[in-house]
């Protein structure tokens, strides 16, 4: 009973803003790993807790993110041995967490892991509620960020069909979960995924207003995605300059709640302005400046 009262108030609502609302990235980056440790913990004893088994498989989804990847892909060009390692890590990482999101899709909906497998999913998705979008949001997140990490791994790719669909459910039942986090979402998925496997150029726009609008343009994100999952390939420098010039002027106390993630996402903002002749083919650094 204690140990179900504890994890009850760590899983409770405001819970996670005491991460989210930190101003300090390098305090929560070393908090978090003994956080995580503690939760599956917790988890062991208490192996039903919905709310457990959310938070510690999202916690090692957005830790893999936000500590693992995103400062491996800011490394210089010659410790290209240690990036590697690093994003090795991160996959990992993505996988454990989505592992553990997969149990508690399974322990809702038996037979849930399975599902696509034998050709029922439209069945389990129907019974889907608003209540099961976090779970299927970040269990969609580890896996296909593992896949982006690596895209030749042939057994993620084959999923791809099977997370399109619950996500396309999961933005059905709430699209505006997160302030327009799945919208972020297909921003990255149909601008990089190719259109054979689900990838929809066509549908970026659209969805980064709406992220935009959802997030009432208080969330640093959507700019660095769009300028980095759209403006480079397309090698916009205009857009690609105007969108993190926009990501820098979030005022990160317009929402106390996402202080972190938007100090997160300024830095990889600067980073990649800072890193533009790397991405852009018409610039080098002596003209960079010069825009």
């Amino acid at each position: 009973m204690a140990t179900k009262a504890v994890a009850n108030a760590l899983t409770g609502e405001g819970s996670s803003t005491v991460f989210t609302g930190d101003t300090d990235p390098e305090l929560i980056a070393g908090a978090l790993p003994f956080a995580i440790k503690m939760y599956e913990a917790l988890l062991a004893t208490q192996p039903d807790h919905q709310g457990l088994i959310l938070t510690t498989g999202s916690l090692f989804v957005m830790y893999a993110n936000a500590f693992i990847q995103g400062p491996a892909e800011m490394l210089p060009p010659e410790e290209y041995l240690e990036r590697a390692d690093r994003i090795e890590r991160a996959r990992k990482l993505y996988l454990r967490g989505a592992e553990i999101l997969a149990t508690g899709l399974e322990k809702k909906y038996r037979g849930w892991n399975d599902a696509y497998g034998k050709g029922v999913q439209l069945s389990y998705l129907a019974k889907l509620k608003k209540a099961d979008v976090p779970l299927i949001y970040w269990h969609a997140a580890g896996i296909l960020s593992a896949y982006a990490l690596n895209p030749f791994d042939l057994d993620l790719g084959m999923r791809l069909p099977e997370l399109t669909a619950a996500i396309a459910r999961a933005y059905e039942l709430d699209p505006d979960f997160n302030s327009g986090a799945l919208d972020d979402f297909y921003v990255l998925f149909y601008s990089s995924v190719p259109e054979g496997m689900g990838g929809d150029p066509s549908k970026v726009e659209t969805h980064y207003q709406r992220a935009l609008e959802k997030s009432k343009e208080g969330l640093a994100g959507p700019y660095v995605s769009y300028a980095q999952a759209v403006c480079v390939p397309a090698q916009n420098i205009e857009t690609f300059k105007s969108s993190l010039e926009s990501a820098l002027a979030v005022d990160i106390e317009k929402d106390p709640a996402s202080r972190l993630v938007n100090i997160i996402a300024q830095r990889k903002a600067r980073y990649l302005l800072n890193a533009a002749p790397d991405f852009f083919a018409e610039l080098d650094a002596d003209t960079w400046g010069e825009w």
